[in-house]
């Protein structure tokens, strides 16, 4: 069952891994360009398991840090990559079992300047969760991903716009 039912929401399919890898970092380009990290940026990302949630968010970071060991943070919940001014949290609340756990985590002081926000299972951890700022849906087929998406804040929409034009 779709989590985004928005019909303003933006679709497209994803062929493979290596087109999943190509989107990843043409979102991260636009993040860039739009200067999305000195705003902060949060992004939600919803899928069933193995839809593809954690390989995005290892290729997005991996734009910005070529190279970097990037594990998933299902039992840490939280994985923080530190480069230039910049950050990118990773969280993943698939084993959250109670938002409050959050408070303990000191999550909202990750919420600051010059940051993106990958959250993988954000539902868990509403409603002490900022709101997301763009809103991506995995969802697995036989072969490859379809892709929904949804800017839910104006800076979200100029980066929705980049990405339409870059899939052009």
């Amino acid at each position: 069952m779709s989590v985004i039912n928005d019909a303003k929401a933006f679709q497209f399919e994803l062929a493979d891994e290596l087109a999943s890898i190509e989107f990843a970092g043409q979102l991260a380009e636009a993040c860039e360009q739009g200067e999305a990290f000195a705003d902060g940026l949060v992004v939600y990302l919803y899928g069933d398991l193995g839809a593809g949630k954690s390989f995005f968010s290892r290729a997005f970071i991996q734009h910005f840090m070529p190279g970097q060991k990037v594990k998933s943070p299902t039992y840490t919940l939280i994985e923080s990559y530190n480069f230039s001014t910049n950050s990118i949290h990773h969280l993943d609340l698939y084993r959250l079992c109670d938002p409050e756990e959050l408070e303990y985590l000191a999550v909202r002081d990750l919420f600051s300047e010059n940051f993106i926000a990958l959250v993988e299972w954000p539902q868990k951890g509403e409603p002490l969760l900022p709101a997301a700022d763009l809103a991506i849906e995995l969802i697995h087929q036989d072969q490859g991903r379809k892709v929904k998406m949804l800017a839910q804040s104006p800076k979200a929409e100029v980066l929705l716009e980049s990405i339409k034009a870059r899939l052009a």
